[in-house]
């Protein structure tokens, strides 16, 4: 068994008490612990978090990297592998705040139109009868079903407040009126995208929340705006669906820039073998499974909390 030092000690640590790290402020942080930085001794980085993931394996924890799909940065942080009653209760929302936000992420992946948010009025207007009802169909016997009063008695006060809470947790992201997911969802739901069939990016493979279309409409494909940007960032690049061949109108104003260092490091998930997407558009669906959506189940949620008001974050 690896025995980490006081410098794996404190990266574990820093993410633990401050959540999730930006690439370049956790590579900042590696530097200055070690003496070494990521980008000159990438294999001494990497033996670095084998390492942690080894041991913190033994607590059902892993720390991983993921892209945020909303601006491409990536972002280290260590999430909880496990999804069980016990783990459910270290969150400090309450079960219709819960519910809440799993009605919020259903309804963003379930966009056809991969446009990767909803508005704050959407959002307020979502049903928790709908969630309680959605979450006992499996185990109702045909009988009628008691919706508890704390989801029926959810008021809009209490959205607006939830909505707050998440944003400074940063499970979701608040931008002129829009409703997108926060870092710490794409770090936490990966498992949970996958599992619900959520259409993955033609070219990383991950989970295409936010992400470009093929203009062909009956074409499924799907990819992320920065990774458009890697793959016809080179002159001689073609410039068409890799699925069904429809020439792709690529307009590299329309691609956030991505720093060269982001652009040269990408996440280790974008390292898995990429297997071609098969699967068409999403419709909504009452079915999906909403067992494993929950914020706070995460190690990484242990943060203060603090009364602010609902406001659009920059």
């Amino acid at each position: 068994m690896p025995t980490l030092s006081w410098r794996h000690h404190t990266l574990i640590q820093a993410l633990l008490s401050r959540g999730p790290h930006k690439e370049k402020d956790f590579h900042s942080l590696f530097t200055k612990i070690t003496g070494k930085s990521p980008d000159n001794h990438q294999s001494l980085f990497n033996e670095y978090l084998r390492k942690i993931n080894e041991e913190l394996a033994f607590v059902q924890l892993e720390l991983r990297a993921c892209r945020n799909q909303y601006d491409g940065n990536v972002h280290y942080g260590i999430v909880n592998n496990v999804s069980d009653e016990q783990s459910k209760l270290g969150t400090k929302y309450s079960v219709p705040q819960i519910a809440f936000y799993k009605g919020i992420i259903e309804a963003i992946v379930q966009d056809a139109a991969a446009q990767g948010f909803i508005s704050t009025i959407d959002a307020l207007n979502i049903r928790l009868e709908n969630q309680f009802l959605a979450g006992t169909e499996s185990q109702s016997q045909g009988g009628s079903t008691h919706i508890p009063a704390a989801f029926r008695n959810f008021s809009m006060s209490q959205k607006e407040k939830t909505l707050e809470e998440l944003e400074e947790d940063r499970w979701i992201s608040l931008k002129d009126g829009k409703i997108g997911l926060g870092v710490r969802s794409f770090l936490d739901l990966r498992s949970w995208f996958r599992n619900n069939e959520v259409p993955s990016c033609e070219v990383c493979n991950e989970a295409a929340v936010k992400a470009e279309l093929c203009q062909n409409e009956g074409c499924s494909v799907r990819i992320h705006m920065y990774c458009l940007r890697m793959k016809f960032s080179k002159s001689k690049a073609e410039k068409v669906c890799p699925g069904c061949g429809t020439r792709w109108h690529y307009n590299i104003a329309k691609i956030e820039v991505l720093d060269e260092e982001e652009d040269a490091s990408a996440p280790p998930e974008s390292q898995q073998p990429r297997e071609p997407s098969t699967r068409k558009r999403p419709r909504n669906r009452a079915g999906i499974d909403s067992d494993n959506l929950e914020p706070g189940s995460s190690q990484s949620t242990m943060v203060t909390r603090r009364s602010v008001r609902l406001k659009s974050s920059a």
